[in-house]
């Protein structure tokens, strides 16, 4: 038997404890085929049809990084509905992949996805590697210094509260007055959301109390326990715990930009000229209706740019 101290034995049984509720809150044998299909050889994949105005603005000494393909990078790590491997373990499947064959087949070309850890996609764009990034990145001001741009979805972080919990709507900051919230340290959403505090404190409304916690378990526990109100991360990771628990809902979207606006944006090198016809392609795909298929599918509807645009303001340095 391992010895333990009395401190590690008293950590030992937290973490298991913590363990067994978490597995207690979400049911037994969850798993993220139990809320998308993660099917890799899935026979209804949306496409959507060549289009020849977006290939006609393809720069004519541009060269792909595979000839006859769209080679795109994707970390895999976004999780559902993002970006997640398949049950193969190796096929990667989400809303950022049916994007990204969505621009293949415009473009008419097939798709290619090469898997990238989160700091290595710059370089690898950059020694092109690939022909772009879809991986849930978003526009920043200082990113447009390197990179182009085409949006394809909204920036969006999700307020989310237990079922029952008496919350109904979360849209402005005299929303937020008095609640307990959980949010991750050094995130975008909590710089939002002390500027929010801030002003209603100067407007004299009670403040908020901010919570933080190191894993989503422990999050998911102190929101089930009454120990918080609710819990804000970005829109598309709350969905999917939402769909896979079923005991919590969104009352609430905010702008990961916000004052402002921060779309989520396919990434090409900067000066290329491939961005002009990336956003041509995605605009075919919202014409269609392929675009708004695949974020449905996804249960990212939320999320629906009404158009494309290269290269748009975005986060500002701060």
């Amino acid at each position: 038997m391992i010895p333990f101290s009395r401190r590690g034995f008293i950590r030992f049984l937290s973490s298991f404890a913590i363990g067994v509720a978490f597995t207690s809150a979400c049911g037994p044998g969850w798993a993220a085929a139990d809320v998308f299909d993660l099917d890799p050889d899935r026979k209804d994949l949306i496409h959507t049809a060549r289009n020849p105005a977006a290939i006609a603005k393809l720069p004519q000494d541009f060269a792909f990084a595979n000839p006859g393909f769209f080679t795109i990078a994707n970390t895999a790590s976004g999780g559902p509905p993002l970006s997640t491997y398949a049950n193969d373990a190796k096929t990667v499947v989400g809303a950022d992949p049916d994007i990204a064959r969505l621009i293949a087949d415009a473009l008419g070309l097939e798709l290619k996805t090469v898997v990238v850890a989160w700091a290595d996609w710059p370089l690898g764009l950059v020694s092109r590697k690939y022909d772009a990034v879809i991986s849930n990145v978003g526009v920043t001001e200082e990113r447009k210094e390197k990179f182009d741009f085409s949006t394809y979805r909204q920036g969006l972080h999700g307020f989310f509260t237990l079922e029952g919990r008496g919350i109904d709507s979360i849209v402005e900051p005299k929303d937020i007055a008095g609640l307990r919230i959980i949010v991750g340290a050094g995130t975008n959403q909590e710089r939002i959301l002390l500027a929010w505090d801030k002003l209603n404190r100067a407007a004299g409304l009670p403040p908020a109390e901010l919570q933080y916690f190191d894993d989503e378990a422990t999050r998911l526990i102190a929101l089930r326990s009454g120990r918080a109100d609710v819990i804000v991360q970005p829109n598309a990771q709350l969905v999917y715990i939402a769909a896979r628990d079923g005991d919590i809902r969104r009352v609430g979207t905010l702008s990961a930009g916000w004052p402002e606006r921060s779309d989520v944006a396919v990434t090409t090198r900067k000066g290329s000229g491939l961005a002009e016809a990336v956003t041509e392609a995605i605009n075919g795909a919202i014409l269609d209706g392929s675009y708004a298929a695949v974020l449905q599918r996804w249960q990212l509807t939320e999320e629906t740019l009404p158009e494309s645009r290269t290269n748009p303001p975005g986060l500002p340095k701060y």
